[in-house]
């Protein structure tokens, strides 16, 4: 980031602050200046670490033994899987504060002075985070768990010894962010309780003793850092709720020092409070980004079932949250497996026990299967983690239903038909608000888009968000709103960007007219994003849904004085066949075919896939990487464009 740039983004950034925020990042910054000069050493912890009693390993099938050895072998050799499904070679040990992408290496500096987003000073410092919060440890000290080979111990004692030496409290990259403080003392958690907790092996002789006495050190320096530095006012969205899970399990497992008892008390009180407002009554995350959905029930669900196990359970309020939340998940998720890409994701883990590359959600559904509805775990991770964290089943709304439609608090509506069959068609309209807070940083600029899958299989597609950190052209173009199945009014975004995680203005959809039901769907709605333009533009959208024809309508009408440019975007899954001719659309994909009709007047329609400059026709379908994909663009000039779009499906 330029000098320049990073100026407008910081004034930017004031402007969505409220007083008191500036008045409590002042006050932040004091204490981070006073932190820089004195760094008091915890007095020595007392011998009273919790340890579960983990005994083995769940029982494994002999497949998943051999591949959770086969990647601790892989760990062993410096080579570790980032992001769910990237391998890097990282080195045994590790140069913990070395971008494993670019090879830059973090200055051993006092955190509080590296600019995180510098690449030249610190690489890529998603990668920096991703490797330090640890995954990879819990790996190997499940591979011990299995088959208490000291190989194991020893490989753990040297990644940890090394990290330790590299990463002193308050020093180098890895200590610029409470939320990886957090997410990295929750996997500490499980470590330390697959390896035998305080009485491990790991502990023995002289070296193991000097071990624990320095990682004890560091997670009582995690804990002050983290109660210290709580993401509060516009930064209080899942970064918050890591911090506070990281924090509950550090002072829940090694409640060792006289300040462990207030940071319990001060994490689990707020754990409670934003699991009911990070997350509308039906159960949507109101950051307006599924990915982060997913992230902030991971850390609640590990948070929950800490305190399960040390018998200080959390509320039942606390667990329905959690229960709304999984039910959306399960509700939006088509017979396929697949989810809407909607708003940012960075394919960060919490934490990981399954296989890398495993799907996140269908183990996070799993996970609430076993601890909510209490059936017996049958995913691997789930087995992993009930093991490592064991307690009783908390007690859930036994009226909550585990699937619905209509989440018109949280801003999406489903329409289709034969959910959960072969022949399923199941679509999304998002009529919801754009994110959460004063920046609203991970959602996108997407009201009253729609997404469409049909038998399992995506087609019309939310191309996702490629990655948070990439260069500013790919970062605004994927969170746009030409990168949404919707419409833009001259060549503008619905809202305006303040910058890389930052909305300035915000477009505001409503609902108009609500349907009834998803397979006989007649929905209006209507945003104010474009009502910003000298000329003031209010775009109204009618979604219709026959399931005995199997046909989708969709109309566009905008309401203006003067003349506008439109440009409506229709884009498809990559691997469908999409041709467009003088006769309309046609798209043909495994079983099924898609017929569309597209009517108003002088309407230009191009089809377009994987342009440049400007981009379009680009599909995010995993971390940091991107796909052409084709893009119906229908445009128009007019005050007053009515665009009925007729879409009819069939299977074959």
């Amino acid at each position: 980031m330029s000098e320049a740039t990073g100026m407008v983004w910081l004034v930017n950034r004031l402007r969505c602050m409220s007083v008191a925020e500036v008045g409590y990042r002042i006050r932040q910054a004091a204490v981070t200046r006073v932190a820089k000069r004195v760094r008091a050493r915890a007095a020595p912890p007392l011998p009273r670490a919790r340890t579960f009693n983990v005994q083995g390993s769940p029982a494994l099938p002999q497949a998943e033994r051999e591949a959770l050895l086969a990647d601790a072998d892989s760990i062993c050799a410096g080579h570790v899987v980032l992001f769910g499904n990237r391998r890097f070679d990282v080195g045994m040990p590790p140069v913990w504060n070395r971008d494993p992408d670019s090879g830059v290496v973090g200055p051993s500096i006092y955190g509080g002075d590296i600019a995180t987003g510098n690449r030249e000073q610190v690489g890529d410092i998603q990668h920096v985070w991703e490797l330090n919060r640890h995954l990879h440890l819990v790996r190997l000290a499940q591979a011990w768990a299995l088959l208490h080979d000291p190989a194991w111990l020893h490989a753990l004692h040297t990644q940890l010894r090394s990290w330790l030496d590299q990463c002193p409290p308050l020093v180098g990259p890895n200590w610029t962010s409470p939320l990886e403080l957090g997410i990295r003392l929750v996997n500490w958690g499980l470590v330390w309780q697959l390896v035998g907790g305080e009485g491990s092996r790991l502990f023995a002789g002289e070296e193991g003793e000097r071990l624990r006495a320095d990682w004890l050190d560091s997670i009582h320096a995690h804990c002050s850092a983290i109660a210290r530095n709580l993401s509060r006012h516009s930064s209080a969205d899942n970064h918050l709720v890591g911090e506070l899970a990281g924090l509950y399990v550090g002072a829940s497992v090694w409640p060792c020092w006289d300040a462990s008892g207030a940071w319990q008390d001060q994490a689990r009180r707020e754990l409670e409070h934003e699991a009911q407002v990070q997350f509308s009554r039906d159960g949507v995350n109101r950051e307006q980004a599924f990915a982060y959905h997913v992230f902030a029930l991971e850390c609640l669900f590990v948070a929950g079932l800490v305190g399960q196990a040390c018998d200080h359970p959390f509320s039942r309020a606390y667990w329905t949250a959690l229960q709304r939340a999984q039910r959306f998940l399960r509700s939006v998720r088509d017979v396929g497996g697949n989810v809407p890409r909607v708003g940012d994701t960075d394919a960060g883990l919490a934490f990981r026990l399954d296989a890398p590359g495993a799907n996140r959600i269908e183990q996070l559904l799993a996970l609430g299967d076993a601890v909510l509805r209490r059936l017996a775990p049958t995913h691997p991770g789930v087995r992993w983690l009930l093991h490592t964290v064991p307690g009783k089943r908390p007690e859930a709304d036994p009226h909550e239903s585990e699937t619905g439609w209509a989440f018109p608090d949280g801003g999406y509506l489903l329409f289709g038909s034969h959910f959960g069959e072969a022949n399923e068609i199941k679509g999304m309209v998002d009529c919801g608000p754009l994110g959460y807070l004063g920046f609203a940083a991970h959602g996108h600029a997407d009201a009253l888009a729609l997404t469409l899958s049909v038998g399992g299989e995506e087609c019309l597609v939310d191309p996702g968000a490629y990655a948070s950190w990439q260069e500013p052209k790919w970062r605004e173009y994927f969170r746009g709103t030409s990168a949404h199945n919707t419409v833009r009014i001259d060549g503008l975004d619905q809202s305006v960007s303040g910058g890389r995680a930052m909305w300035l203005k915000k477009a505001r959809a409503s609902i108009e007219r609500m349907p009834q039901s998803p397979h006989e769907f007649d929905f209006r709605g209507a945003h104010d994003g474009y009502e910003r333009l000298a000329d003031p533009v209010r775009h109204m959208r009618s979604v219709r849904f026959d399931a005995a024809s199997a046909t989708l309508t969709v109309r566009d009408e905008i309401a203006a004085k003067k003349h506008h440019q439109f440009e409506l975007f229709w884009h498809f899954a990559p691997g469908l066949d999409v041709r467009l001719n003088s006769s309309g659309l046609h798209v043909r994909g495994k079983r099924f075919t898609l017929q569309m009709q597209a009517h108003g007047a002088d309407l230009k329609l191009e089809l377009v896939r994987g342009h440049e400059n400007p981009p379009l026709g680009w599909y995010a379908g995993s971390a940091e990487t991107m796909q052409p994909c084709d893009v119906l663009k229908i445009s128009a000039v007019s005050s007053a464009v009515p665009v009925e779009c007729k879409f009819t499906i069939a299977f074959f």
